[in-house]
């Protein structure tokens, strides 16, 4: 074989192994408008972010903003004007993505109170999908009855990365209960990568095994998750996550 034909061999190769997210078509998992968590601190840094998410065939960016009442105390209004001054930079850059947001909520007792004062949330999709994520380690005494008081208020829960909680790892009960109500799982495409850890990584395999995993995410904070992010297609779940019926591909 000759030295063009090995080169040629390998830079196909090397082809098959860029990231490519055109299937997935949305991501609904960000943290992209500047300054207001700890995702992209500066509307440079969200460009570069949002440039690259594009780069990898992703056409609509939802972006998310933690809402935590002891930490980042974002509100609509915070959001909405950080996404009208980021959609102003997206397209004086010459950047061509659709650009929304929601939010990411902290399930803890402020947020209980404000579904029940039915006080504005922000949702993404047409049948009002609110991103809820929890602590790590223990699970909140009122997780099935926050999903439960939602659904009552005409809102569809998602529960984000649920492979990233330990307690569910343990707690064999609960991911079950989870599965009975139907409460639909996003997964960080991350997790599959082993960024987080092996153990989230074969959780988050169990889980798509498992038909609970309706949405996926970057979860994008940073530059060093995209770098990471890139060695997704290497890794065996890849294919199943394609052949998944996401509900990214119609938001």
């Amino acid at each position: 074989m000759s030295l063009f034909n090995i080169f040629n061999k390998l830079q196909k190769s090397d082809d098959s192994q860029k990231l490519d997210l055109e299937w997935m078509h949305a991501d609904m998992h960000s943290h992209l408008i500047p300054g207001i968590d700890d995702g992209a601190q500066t509307t440079e840094e969200s460009l570069v972010l949002i440039e690259r998410l594009a780069s990898y065939g992703l056409k609509k960016l939802i972006t998310t903003p933690h809402i935590m009442s002891e930490f980042f105390r974002n509100t609509p209004e915070t959001i909405s004007s950080g996404l009208m001054e980021l959609k102003k930079a997206t397209e004086a850059a010459g950047i061509n993505i659709e650009l929304e947001a929601a939010a990411e909520y902290y399930l803890d007792e402020i947020f209980f109170e404000k579904v029940e004062k039915n006080e504005q949330l922000l949702t993404f999709g047409s049948n009002k999908m609110l991103l809820l994520e929890t602590g790590f380690m223990s699970k909140p005494h009122i997780l099935l009855e926050t999903f439960f008081q939602l659904e009552m208020s005409g809102y569809q829960p998602v529960f984000a990365h649920p492979e990233r909680y330990i307690y569910l790892h343990q707690e064999s009960h609960t991911l079950e209960a989870l599965a009975d109500r139907n409460i639909p799982f996003q997964l960080n495409l991350l997790s599959l990568t082993g960024y987080y850890s092996k153990g989230v990584k074969k959780f988050a395999e169990k889980i798509i095994d498992m038909g609970l995993v309706k949405l996926v995410g970057t979860d994008c904070h940073n530059e060093k998750y995209l770098d990471a992010l890139e060695r997704l297609p290497r890794e065996k779940y890849y294919e199943k996550l394609k052949e998944l019926d996401l509900w990214n591909k119609n938001l």
